[in-house]
């Protein structure tokens, strides 16, 4: 890795551990394209690792028409997610240590078995997948106001912080994944609805898009690991004393709490 890539790894870092967010690298370096940005993103999850945290799972963002239209992007972006990102339903995150959230809800995939590109399918996501579960991804950009290009939120993990994940595990026979309904709340207000078909058509078409996407840099979707397709409806923000709750129907409720 340049020079010049290794200090927007180091940029990124330090945001995350300060709470100050860093000025868009799109304005910065103008120069930058997303393979750029997929190595920065891999660098910093690279030192994470090399502190003890651990990867359990993969996160596709920026897949529904609304999140793109919201962020000005015409194509989906992927992150890691770590095992200090985990936060179990009904639990409490603490807002001062976040830069600015926002939380939208996702139908949470647990793998039985590896998915690696090329060519993998929609149908081959379906036949590897164990479980899936109700989950609200936390997201947070450690760029300025969310003034975010693809590029950004590419090298920044997919603008990720905490995955919220429901009790309920359920086998996915007889489920049209595409029909799924979510009602999205806060504060116990109605904010958003949405269905499966939000993430590409269908969440397993997005995490089929996520296999092929990690073939270029030689990475396998494992088994065991805790997939997030995209989000179903719009991101909604949150401040202190917040809750949040998403209803998936018969698949189960998750939610969070910020203090």
């Amino acid at each position: 890795m340049n020079l010049l890539l290794n200090e927007i790894v180091e940029d990124l870092l330090e945001a995350e551990l300060t709470k100050h967010a860093i000025t868009p690298l799109t304005q910065k370096y103008s120069d930058l394209n997303v393979t750029d940005a997929y190595h920065i993103q891999l660098d910093v999850i690279k030192k994470k690792i090399s502190t003890g945290r651990r990867v359990i799972g993969k996160k596709v963002g920026l897949t529904s028409t609304a999140m793109q239209k919201m962020f000005g992007v015409e194509e989906p972006d992927y992150g890691h997610l770590l095992d200090d990102m985990k936060v179990m339903s009904e639990g409490k995150v603490k807002i001062n240590n976040l830069i600015s959230p926002k939380v939208e809800a996702e139908i949470g995939f647990i793998l039985g078995e590896d998915l690696k590109g090329p060519n993998v399918t929609w149908l081959d996501v379906l036949m590897a997948t164990k479980y899936i579960t109700p989950t609200l991804e936390i997201i947070d950009s450690r760029i300025a106001d969310w003034k975010i290009q693809l590029v950004d939120t590419v090298a920044d993990n997919g603008s990720s912080s905490r995955v919220v994940v429901g009790e309920q595990l359920t086998g996915i026979q007889g489920i049209d994944l595409r029909s799924i309904g979510m009602t999205l709340y806060k504060n116990g207000e109605m904010i958003s609805t949405g269905s499966g078909a939000a993430a590409l058509g269908h969440p397993a078409q997005a995490i089929a898009w996520l296999a092929n996407k990690l073939y270029e840099f030689d990475i396998t979707l494992n088994a065991g690991e805790l997939i997030l397709p995209g989000a179903l409806s719009g991101a909604i923000t949150v401040e202190a004393s917040d809750t949040v709750s998403a209803h998936f129907g018969g698949l189960g409720s998750v939610s969070v709490t910020f203090e």
